[in-house]
């Protein structure tokens, strides 16, 4: 699985960095999410899944599932 986030579409929710921690962050300026881990290991999995069908304007994409 990769993860990718549109930052152009993030509005800086922070539901996927509740949601998957150790694949998310949110920069201090502007609050965008940013992927900490671009190929997340099978125990990251389904919280980035759950992030992604989380994500209020569906900013996140998976690949490779």
């Amino acid at each position: 699985m990769q993860i990718a986030v549109d930052e152009d579409k993030c509005i800086g929710s922070g539901q996927c960095v509740l949601t998957a921690p150790h694949v998310f962050d949110q920069r201090d300026d502007d609050a965008i999410a940013v992927v900490l881990d671009e190929f997340p290991a099978e125990p990251d999995q389904p919280a980035a899944r759950a992030a992604a069908a989380g994500c209020p304007v569906a900013a996140i994409a998976l690949s490779g599932d």
